[in-house]
C-alpha cells in the first residue's frame, strides 16, 4: 500500500463518515417497498391515474376522484409532511389509525375506497415503516378538494364505480 498523506486519510474518514449518515435508513426503505407495492401512488400521487404520475409530487394528492353512486367522490389526499395540506400535524399514531382503521384525527371515517380494511392486515413493524416513509418525504403545498357528498358537483375529474349493468347501457360515444 502507498504512503498517503495524512490529510487524504481523514479526507476520506470524512466521505466514509457522511455516506454513512446519508445511507438509506432500512425502516423508510421498507415503507417505500410496502407503499410502492399496496398501490399508494397510484391514488395519492397527482397524474397517477391520468398514466403521467408526477413524481416530483409524490404522494402529493390526486387529481382524480372516485365516484361512487349514492355515497360520494373520495380523492387521494396529500400524504407528504406538509403541515397545511398534508399530513404534517398528523403523529405516527394518527397516521397508523387512519392506515389500519380507516380513523382520521377528526373522526371521520375513510371510506374503503382506501383499503384500510386490507391494510389492517399488515404488521405492526410494517405499519411503522410505512410512517417512516411517509415522514421522511419531502413536503408538497397541495390542497385536495373533498370528499364530496353524492350531491355535490366535484373539482376534479372522478372515476366513477358501478355496477356492469349500468354500465353496459351507457351510450357509445361516436
Amino acid at each position: 500500500m502507498p504512503n498517503l498523506p495524512l490529510s487524504f486519510l481523514v479526507m476520506a474518514s470524512i466521505v466514509g463518515a457522511a455516506s454513512a449518515v446519508f445511507a438509506a435508513d432500512p425502516q423508510v426503505e421498507r415503507g417505500k417497498y410496502l407503499v410502492t407495492i399496496t398501490g399508494c401512488n397510484d391514488c395519492h400521487t397527482p397524474g397517477a391515474l391520468l398514466g403521467k404520475p408526477d413524481f416530483s409530487r409524490t404522494l402529493g394528492g390526486s387529481d382524480v376522484g372516485f365516484g361512487v353512486p349514492g355515497v360520494g367522490t373520495f380523492v387521494g389526499q396529500n400524504l407528504t409532511p406538509d403541515k397545511d395540506t398534508g399530513l404534517g400535524n398528523w403523529t405516527a399514531e394518527q397516521i397508523v389509525a387512519a392506515i389500519t382503521k380507516g380513523e382520521r384525527p377528526d373522526g371521520r371515517k375513510l371510506f374503503p375506497v382506501m383499503p384500510w380494511p386490507a391494510l389492517a392486515s399488515l404488521t405492526a413493524d410494517d405499519v411503522q415503516a410505512i410512517v417512516a416513509y411517509l415522514k421522511s418525504l419531502p413536503p408538497v403545498k397541495n390542497a385536495v378538494p373533498g370528499p364530496f357528498g353524492p350531491k355535490d358537483v366535484p373539482s376534479t375529474f372522478v372515476s366513477v364505480v358501478i355496477p356492469g349493468d349500468v354500465y353496459s347501457k351507457l351510450p357509445v360515444p361516436k
